[in-house]
């Protein structure tokens, strides 16, 4: 039997302290070592026991959750989840925590309608699974909680051909979930301005994909936004997908342009990479090179074997440079990838193949 990941839960507030003590008690893989109303209390208790994971509200009395977080990495690196308001003020100082070194945000649990607390329960007891492997990379990925995992299916059915021949334009899809903001930077800076257009679906709550890719946009030669619906897919410019929404690639003509849907989770998550692959699979073909990146689980292995099995060119980035080598490890196990590469090596290798 594997040994428990042990959590502490550090929030101001009474009332998400004891809802997130109740839904990461909910897994059999996770125990709650504490809570702290502020940092200052977390510090204390750490003195007397270790956290395998933090999660760690934004706004704190005290101590603010970003300064806690810059002493934990500085002092006794531990993996931190950054829990959040869904605000759009609040996102920019979020992603400075994953500059920090915090391993994912994840939204605070939604206390309304029983299927958004079951999809924050989902998401919260995935974070913290992730964020435990991200300190021991090499370690098995542990089970997952006994709920129904839908496959692309439940957004977009299978195609029954092959996808249509290949036309002069490329389009790059890119996959990514735990540490995948960090990767996804250093593969976007790399890309020159006329680089042909690209689809990203990155793991992200909603409101914070629109703050990530305004940051990317201020640091790339290439336009860089959150998709919108009918959003053309364009050279020199990158798409990510919203956060909480299904992205697909479509195609009308010679024409590319994505697809913005609501929808069950798939493979757990929303958006989902299988998502977007299954379409890119079905509607562009050998005109795609995938990209599947650092992440826990499996979302985007199927969906990138159906993109090699419509003739695409597909890489997953090497273990040694994953932060959690789960979702790159699963695609390449199901056969669905041609190269696996260290993350600095993939742009190169993409533009050779999408020139």
């Amino acid at each position: 039997m594997s040994k428990k990941i042990r959590v502490l839960i550090v929030d101001d507030s009474a009332v998400v302290r004891q809802t997130m003590a109740e839904i990461l008690s909910s897994d059999p893989n996770i125990e709650i070592m504490g809570t702290a109303a502020d940092p200052l209390i977390a510090a204390e208790r750490m003195k007397e026991e270790v956290p395998d994971v933090i999660t760690l509200d934004v706004e704190m009395p005290r101590m603010d959750g970003i300064t806690f977080l810059k002493k934990i990495m500085t002092q006794h690196p531990i993996p931190v989840v950054m829990c959040s308001s869904l605000t759009t003020s609040g996102s920019e100082t979020v992603l400075k925590a994953l500059e920090y070194g915090a391993v994912d945000i994840i939204e605070k649990p939604k206390l309304g309608a029983k299927q958004f607390f079951e999809e924050s329960k989902i998401r919260i007891c995935d974070a913290v699974r992730s964020a435990s492997l991200a300190r021991i990379s090499r370690m098995k990925e542990r089970s997952s909680l006994a709920v129904p995992k839908l496959t692309a299916d439940a957004v977009i059915k299978k195609p029954v051909s092959r996808a249509m021949v290949q036309t002069t334009e490329k389009v790059i899809v890119v996959g990514a979930s735990t540490g995948g903001t960090e990767a996804l930077r250093i593969f976007l800076e790399s890309m020159p301005p006329d680089a042909p257009g690209i689809v990203i679906v990155q793991h992200m709550p909603e409101k914070f994909t629109e703050a990530f890719a305004k940051r990317i946009d201020g640091l790339c030669r290439i336009s860089v936004k959150e998709a919108a619906n009918d959003d053309s897919v364009i050279r020199g410019r990158a798409l990510i997908a919203p956060g909480n929404r299904h992205m697909l690639l479509k195609r009308s003509g010679a024409r590319y342009y994505v697809e913005i849907k609501d929808g069950p989770l798939v493979c757990r998550h929303r958006p989902s990479v299988d998502v977007l692959f299954r379409s890119a699979a079905r509607y562009a073909g050998k005109n795609v090179v995938g990209v599947i990146m650092t992440g826990m689980g499996d979302d985007g292995a199927k969906g990138m074997l159906e993109m090699k099995e419509a003739g695409a060119f597909n890489i997953a980035q090497d273990e040694e440079s994953c932060v959690v080598f789960g979702m790159p490890r699963k695609a390449i196990e199901l056969g669905a990838v041609d190269k696996v590469l260290a993350l600095g090596r993939i742009p190169e290798a993409v533009l050779a193949k999408a020139h």
